[in-house]
């Protein structure tokens, strides 16, 4: 069923926030460069399409509109799963990290779109990264190590997945993997950003530095004899 492009943008607009909306506030949201008058047509027009399609998907009154209850949103179902991650309350259990990959309408550049991806997307790495943490505590090391992979698939350059993946190679006694992952990171870092590590990703590496048997750490780089 080919749904027209505004309808489509209307049910999603409307999907992410899950009550009603005042009408106003949706034409306004949706069709920012016109006039109110024409905003308002284009609601109209958007609402009659989608009745058209003979859907139960919305519910209207004269001056607020909804998405029913009843539809099924898989984005809400992967916000409800990033909090329970984020529920230090909640049993301690695996994520599935394939449900909270992906950004939220990656083609779409409205203005609400990519405010509400870039919220969606810091949701996710911070779920991601306290499963990891509970994970860790639970000596769940590969499943750990799979989770941080997930977050830095979403953000390669996010020090505190880095952090939490070292942290996860030490535990695992995996000193050999720890600092080569840090040199990695830290060569990226500069490479791209000019910045260097924080403090406490450097006090994690800082004595696998000094002790490293064969080589020396200097001015950003391991020599190997």
């Amino acid at each position: 069923m080919l749904v027209p492009f505004t309808s489509q943008k209307l049910i999603a607009f409307l999907a992410l926030r899950g009550e009603f909306v005042r009408r106003t506030f949706v034409a306004g949201s949706l069709w920012p460069d016109t006039t109110d008058d024409r905003a308002h047509r284009c609601l109209r027009s958007a609402l009659w399409r989608i009745r058209g399609l003979d859907l139960p998907l919305l519910e209207t009154t004269p001056s607020r509109v909804r998405i029913l209850p009843s539809v099924v949103i898989d984005i809400r179902e992967q916000i409800e799963s990033a909090h329970r991650a984020l529920d230090s309350s909640c049993p301690s259990g695996r994520l599935d990290c394939t449900a909270l990959e992906g950004d939220l309408l990656p083609d779409w550049y409205d203005d609400w779109v990519m405010f509400e991806r870039e919220r969606l997307r810091q949701l996710r790495l911070h779920a991601l990264e306290a499963s990891a943490k509970r994970l860790l505590g639970d000596g769940r090391f590969a499943e750990a190590v799979e989770t941080l992979h997930a977050a830095l698939r979403a953000e390669p350059l996010r020090e505190s997945s880095h952090r939490i993946l070292v942290e996860t190679y030490l535990a695992e006694g995996n000193k050999g993997e720890a600092l080569r992952h840090y040199w990695e990171y830290r060569e990226r870092l500069e490479r791209y950003l000019g910045l260097q590590p924080g403090p406490e990703l450097e006090r994690l590496v800082q004595q696998l530095k000094a002790s490293r048997p064969g080589g020396t750490a200097r001015d950003g780089a391991v020599t190997i004899r």
